[in-house]
């Protein structure tokens, strides 16, 4: 075994001294500048050349060191000494020594200033910010989240959103910017760092956060297990609030809904993502319009749902309070004790602590005015019953979503339907199968084929199809491949829809946000969805957790949810009359009218295709035979 030396102590001792940092070489500068000045003047002490003062005194050894420091750090002032050989060779060697440790310090510290700035760079600083929204993880969704923040918290005082990802900071602002621009008064922090990392997690202090997206990795086959050990690590950090957190995650599989809900427990809301567009593309691709009224309602450039306590409204029924309000529109209560009912009986008595739940521009117009209400009873229709029709569906494409859309669809149509099933993957029609064994109102057959060749869509005779879903392949091409197959699948179905005169009801599916850019929609009943709808949710229920029994509710086959049924139905056409006497029509039959589609307007962008949410109700409105009154019911 070696010996250690003294002068391996030494040298050991030096060499974690100087791995300290700048700071430790700071100070050896420090002290090689101190002896140097020290042993020169005692060198020059010794040998008799201490300069002479004006009164030809000797220097004192005090000031003979401040001689010392100022030759050692001004270079040029040896130029003007004078005296023998051997004090000037002393002063020049002085002056070396200067210029090395100067140039050493310079070095040191412009070093230490790099270090720093390339540490804020890294985004490692702590965020003192608090009231804040905080994103954990970065994918495709994080644009439009914060881009619906930004005008969510447009009358916020200083809002701040704070981005904690497993990204390099700088290209996390880069990006953030090339996309969204300016982000007004809502200053986006970001900090790189991982969610499920106790450390890193501290960093974007969660424990002041308002409420807290976790997003799901855009990469990776489990992503679910990711987003669970986030809320995990929020839930059982060991320096978590007292208070409850407001968390909102996407989860991607169905099957780990439980595990998630079992760490959330009630601190944390769940959309489950696959569920959510399944139940959306068969809801809109049966009613035109519908996807206007959605986007409406989830994203925050329009009227959204508000939760907002009116005591005035206590005694009265839900039917009496629907007239109260001239500019929102009543869609159900909040009870007192947190139960969430979308279009009750018209006769439920509101009672004290009860919050109404509204559409509306903001949360400060939603105000109930009783006034003496004009409904033209002369102008209102009595419920005509008309009988269900089977309908017929083309579905373009297959992925995992295919047999819960397939399922849900069979919940709406009529006894008697068909849905053509058309893929080239090969798995499809054994899945199918199964499919097959739970549908009842519906027949389900199989054809495979490549859905982009223009020859096999036109045999299909799309024309006589009622609705058509494309989905994108994913799970077999990548995202990319399959959104670009069904993008041109999309281009043949219009221009073909084009060419013979026709109005094709399509609802695609597209994965990545910039090619649902890309496939931009020219008609209401042509409708791309996108995970951008998740996006949408997320952020609404980042402002309020409450939504998510809202959304649940409007978007599955039980319960009541938004329809889209003929003006004729519930009032005269071609007759002046006010949204009051639609809504009084609609309240006899058990139904909330939440707006209208003038099909006058179908066709223009510039008039949300025609859909007026939440019209203002004293105004005067001629229905023509095609216009739609647009209703919650229950079917």
């Amino acid at each position: 075994m070696r010996k250690v030396s003294l002068a391996d102590q030494l040298r050991y001792r030096f060499d974690n001294s100087m791995s300290k940092g700048p700071s430790a070489m700071i100070g050896w500068l420090f002290v090689v500048s101190l002896l140097m000045i020290v042993l020169v003047s005692i060198f020059i002490e010794i040998t008799h050349q201490v300069p002479l003062e004006e009164n030809k005194q000797a220097i004192p050894f005090g000031g003979l060191l401040w001689w010392n420091l100022m030759r050692a750090l001004d270079s040029g002032a040896v130029g003007g000494d004078s005296g023998t050989p051997l004090f000037l060779g002393t002063m020049f060697v002085m002056t070396l020594g200067g210029i090395f440790i100067v140039s050493s310090l310079i070095g040191v510290v412009t070093s230490g200033l790099e270090t720093r700035l390339e540490e804020l760079r890294k985004g490692r600083s702590f965020v003192v910010e608090e009231g804040h929204t905080l994103i954990l993880g970065w994918s495709p969704h994080v644009f439009t989240i914060v881009s619906e923040l930004v005008i969510a918290n447009a009358n916020q005082r200083r809002p701040c959103i704070v981005i904690l990802a497993e990204k390099d900071k700088v290209e996390m602002e880069d990006e953030l910017r090339a996309r969204l621009g300016s982000t007004g008064r809502t200053r986006v922090v970001c900090r790189t760092g991982s969610s499920i990392d106790l450390s890193d997690l501290e960093i974007a202090n969660p424990h002041a956060a308002r409420s807290i997206i976790v997003l799901s990795p855009e990469d990776g086959p489990d992503a679910d297990s990711s987003v669970i050990k986030s809320v995990l690590a929020l839930t059982s950090h060991p320096q978590r609030r007292t208070s409850k957190y407001h968390i909102v995650a996407e989860i991607r599989e169905a099957r780990n809904l439980e595990a998630a809900r079992l760490v959330g427990q009630d601190e944390a809301s769940f959309v489950l993502v696959g569920d959510l567009i399944s139940r959306i593309m068969v809801q809109t691709c049966r009613q035109s319009g519908l996807s206007v009224v959605y986007t409406e309602l989830l994203d925050f450039g329009g009227d959204e749902i508000y939760f907002t306590s009116v005591p005035a409204l206590s005694g009265m029924t839900f039917g009496e309070a629907l007239f109260t309000f001239a500019d929102s529109a009543l869609m159900g209560l909040r009870l007192a004790d947190g139960q969430i009912v979308i279009n009750p009986n018209m006769n439920t008595v509101i009672a004290e602590g009860d919050r109404v739940i509204t559409i509306s521009a903001d949360d400060d117009t939603v105000r109930s005015t009783p006034q003496a209400i004009p409904i033209d009873e002369a102008l209102i229709r009595q419920l005509q019953v008309r009988p269900q029709l089977p309908e017929t569906t083309l579905l373009l494409g297959w992925n995992g979503r295919a047999g819960m859309i397939i399922s849900e669809l069979d919940q709406y149509v009529a006894a008697g339907s068909k849905l053509l099933v058309v893929t080239a993957e090969p798995e499809a029609e054994a899945e199918l199968v199964e499919v097959r064994s739970t549908t009842v109102h519906q027949q389900v057959e199989f054809r495979q084929g490549d859905i982009t060749d223009r020859r096999l869509l036109e045999a299909l005779k799309p024309g006589e199809f009622d609705h058509i879903i494309t989905l994108s392949s994913f799970e077999t091409q990548g995202v990319q491949q399959a959104d670009g197959r069904t993008l041109v699948t999309l281009l043949h179905l219009r221009d073909m829809a084009s060419r013979a005169d026709q109005d094709f009801s399509i609802v695609s599916e597209m994965l990545d946000v910039r090619n649902r850019e890309l496939a931009q929609v020219t008609r209401a009943d042509d409708f791309v969805v996108s995970d951008r709808l998740v996006s949408l949710m997320l952020s609404q229920l980042s402002e309020n957790s409450e939504l998510k029994a809202v959304f649940d509710d409007l978007f599955r086959a039980e319960g009541s949810e938004i329809y889209l049924k003929p003006a004729a139905d519930y009032v005269a056409l071609d007759s002046p009359l006010n949204f009051y006497t639609v809504l009084e029509s609609a309240r006899r039959r058990g139904e909330v009218a939440l707006g209208y589609r003038l099909k006058s307007e179908s066709e223009n962008p510039q008039q949300s295709y025609g859909v007026h949410l939440n019209p203002h109700k004293a105004g005067n409105i001629r229905f023509s035979s095609q216009d739609r009154v647009i209703v919650l019911a229950e079917n």
